[in-house]
């Protein structure tokens, strides 16, 4: 069978369990609830519920509360984590993927507390060190920021 005929893995849903061990994220900085898909080598579509009780709600802005666009950039780049983490099989290795460029972002519309922030990423090229990707956050189907990043695939740190 030629790669070009070659089926794309696609798996079923992460629960937040499976987004932990692909991730080093924990609270108050995990911006990825769930994985809704994830097609290996691909793209993943990925879900962060925007609550209230988020810490950056407190200060941004009070009386109109509105999730920072670098904080959906970071959920965006959190999603493409878990889709490289798993393209590559680096779960449990201690390996991180770490941010080298962002590029092009553009923020559409705010985001605000009670809303489902969909989050889109796609490889636009992949290597084992190095990875670009695509990226849109949406709510109810209207885009709130678009970006391209560049992130590297890192030894975990050393003792």
């Amino acid at each position: 069978m030629s790669e070009e005929s070659a089926a794309t893995p696609e798996t079923g849903a992460y629960d937040i369990l499976k987004v932990l061990k692909a991730l080093p994220h924990r609270y108050p900085l995990l911006l990825v609830d769930r994985v809704r898909s994830i097609e290996l080598g691909t793209r993943i579509h990925a879900v962060k519920a925007v609550s209230m009780n988020e810490q950056f709600f407190q200060g941004h802005f009070p009386g109109r509360p509105i999730m920072p666009g670098v904080l959906q950039i970071e959920a965006l780049a959190q999603a493409a984590g878990v889709l490289g983490i798993e393209t590559f099989e680096l779960a449990g290795t201690g390996k991180l993927v770490i941010f080298m460029a962002i590029e092009n972002a553009k923020f559409r519309a705010p985001v605000e507390p009670g809303c489902l922030l969909d989050l889109e990423v796609e490889f636009t090229r992949k290597s084992s060190r190095v990875c670009k990707f695509k990226g849109r956050a949406s709510v109810d189907g209207n885009t709130t920021c678009e970006v391209e990043f560049t992130a590297m695939i890192a030894d975990p740190p050393k003792d």
